[in-house]
């Protein structure tokens, strides 16, 4: 426990307390302070360099059945005592909503220990203004490097940051966490024959700055991924196998976050209503939400709620088992919450060889990026812009763009028929390249 977080939770205690003072039934106070630094470098120089510092103090009141939340920034005791009288005030005025309440105690706590969690690099405090221009630098001239004809341009990016969060209710539930990060990569752009100038890049991040790649490595990484957008263009339309990147695969889970949400289901805007239990995938789709990954990027001690962070299956071999449900919206489903959001997502990743699974594929659309789009939460249907190539026994012979694929997400996850074995570690998305059998994608 470091000094500067002890004395955010010595805050958040005290607001509790003046809370309790001024009449208010229950009360929960987030303090948090973070920092935040990146530079940029494009053409030799540094193009930005920005370095932030926040704090900040998060009030929810309940009194009676009337319910609000407030903030400020201004952490002054002067200040902070006109806050609470005006948050007090304030909260007289709102309708009434019976199921506000504080988790019972009982359901809240720590996960996982600090140290098990492990979310503070101990070089993070080390860290100065020379370390990060130095690896900027090192990373331009290795992109500098690895660049092949006709770049136009290239920037490179090296960014880190640190959060401390305490959170104090009035039923008893009091912690602190504190956390870092570290970032970097860039992009690329190249002159094509035709005139256009296809773009790429490749960004990495990670609680411990020696779990990051060498810097040659993500330069090559660049260079490759712009390399490959070279003489794009869309196919014909049709079905094709779709070889999700593991890098990619975020946007096509993510989707299925709004309809897991508590909130959706109350509000009747999730296809997944009604569905817990019901095998709505490939018995090869097993998703996990886990908070307590050692140095994951979402892994936490407890949720918005206090709740105890625990792992829980989202989906297992097809089969809905949970959705997210906070404390607020479990009593309006008439349901025990869950957690009101996600943290780390997994998916396990196959045994078999990603190479030889792709090999057997005749012809294949492998999505490595995509490009705008949208998907409906209420009927699953999505429609998004990507970028790739096709791939015929796993070698790429055109890079696609201007092409989109569309479906259904109650479908599309029924069709997983083979999970690679390169899980993407930089990401709270942990999961393999996957492939889908027989999805529509538009071009030509």
């Amino acid at each position: 426990m470091s000094e500067g977080s002890s004395d955010l939770l010595v805050l958040a205690e005290s607001v509790v307390r003046k809370a309790k003072a001024r009449g208010v039934d229950e009360t929960a106070v987030t303090v948090s302070q973070g920092t935040h630094t990146s530079l940029q470098r494009r053409a030799g120089k540094v193009e930005q360099a920005t370095q932030s510092t926040t704090r900040g103090l998060v009030l929810s009141l309940l009194q009676g059945d009337r319910w609000s939340s407030h903030s400020t920034s201004d952490l002054r005791e002067g200040a902070l005592d006109a806050f609470l009288d005006r948050a007090v005030d304030a909260t007289r005025f709102l309708e009434e909503d019976p199921d506000r309440r504080l988790p019972d105690v009982a359901l809240c706590g720590r996960g996982s220990s600090e140290a098990a969690l492990d979310q503070l690099d101990p070089a993070w405090a080390g860290r100065t203004a020379e370390d990060r221009a130095a690896q900027a630098l090192t990373l331009e001239q290795a992109v500098d490097a690895a660049a092949p004809e006709g770049r136009i341009s290239s920037t490179v990016y090296v960014g880190d940051g640190s959060s401390d969060t305490a959170r104090v209710m009035s039923n008893g539930f009091s912690d602190e966490h504190r956390s870092a990060w570290f970032a970097f990569g860039g992009e690329m752009t190249l002159s094509d024959k035709d005139g256009r100038r296809p773009e790429a890049a490749a960004y990495y991040s990670a609680r411990y700055l020696d779990d990051m790649p060498r810097i040659d490595d993500v330069a090559a990484e660049i260079a490759r991924r712009a390399r490959e957008r070279l003489g794009s263009r869309a196919i014909e339309s049709g079905t094709f196998p779709m070889v999700l990147d593991c890098r990619a695969a975020g946007r096509i889970l993510g989707a299925l976050g709004g309809p897991l949400a508590g909130s959706s289901l109350h509000e009747g805007r999730s296809c997944l209503t009604g569905k817990r239990g019901e095998k709505l995938g490939s018995s090869l789709f097993t998703l996990i939400d886990d908070p307590t990954i050692p140095r994951g990027l979402a892994s936490r001690p407890w949720d918005g709620d206090g709740l105890v962070a625990t792992p829980r299956h989202i989906f297992r071999e097809g089969v809905l088992e949970d959705y997210y449900i906070s404390v607020y919206y479990g009593r309006k489903l008439g349901q025990a919450p869950t957690t009101g959001g996600r943290s780390n997502w997994v998916v396990p990743s196959g045994t078999r060889p990603l190479a030889d699974i792709l090999r057997d594929l005749p012809r294949a659309i492998l999505v490595d990026g995509f490009l705008g789009g949208n998907s409906n939460g209420v009927t699953g249907d999505f429609s998004l812009g990507i970028r790739g190539r096709l791939l015929e026994h796993g070698e790429p012979t055109q890079s696609l763009s201007e092409m989109n694929v569309s479906g259904n997400l109650l479908t599309l996850f029924q069709r997983l028929s083979a999970v690679g074995d390169d899980p993407w570690p930089f990401s709270s998305v942990i999961s393999p390249t996957l492939i889908f059998d027989d999805v529509q994608f538009s071009g030509q």
